[in-house]
């Protein structure tokens, strides 16, 4: 039996941060496009307020988060309003969804807990390739 593993290129350090860094600054934008989304959903509106309180973070950091997301095109808002998703930010929650449904589903089936594959989900799907979301979805449909 032996070791299974596969020898790999390890690719160059900085093209490594480079993309994680990369990462990092797509995961606010996502986070917020998938929370306007889902306040839409559930209660008709997204408000700054709710989206502070989900976030736990300062309706200061909310009010200049949207107005980069406006600036960058994913929503649209005017003051003391609710907040709207343009096609382009529904486009992005819908993809974003997506992303962590597969990431999830793929935990679970490796025998994560429900919970924790939840929460892990969260962060590991602002950091995952496309390759890697097709073999996660491809391991789950295998098992089904």
């Amino acid at each position: 039996m032996g070791d299974r593993s596969v020898p790999h290129a390890r690719p160059n350090k900085a093209e490594v941060f480079a993309r994680l860094r990369e990462a990092h600054a797509r995961e606010v934008t996502e986070d917020y496009v998938e929370m306007i989304a889902d306040l839409i959903e559930e209660e008709g509106e997204a408000r700054s307020v709710a989206l502070a309180e989900r976030f736990g973070v300062t309706a200061a950091t909310v009010n200049n988060t949207i107005k980069r997301l406006e600036r960058d095109g994913f929503v649209t808002s005017r003051p003391y309003r609710s907040v709207f998703l343009t096609d382009e930010g529904r486009e992005l929650a819908a993809k974003c969804r997506k992303r962590h449904e597969i990431v999830y589903n793929f935990l679970v089936a490796l025998g994560v807990d429900p919970t924790t594959a939840e929460f892990d989900a969260e962060g590991i799907e602002h950091h995952v390739s496309e390759e890697t979301l097709r073999m996660f979805a491809g391991f789950v449909r295998d098992r089904i």
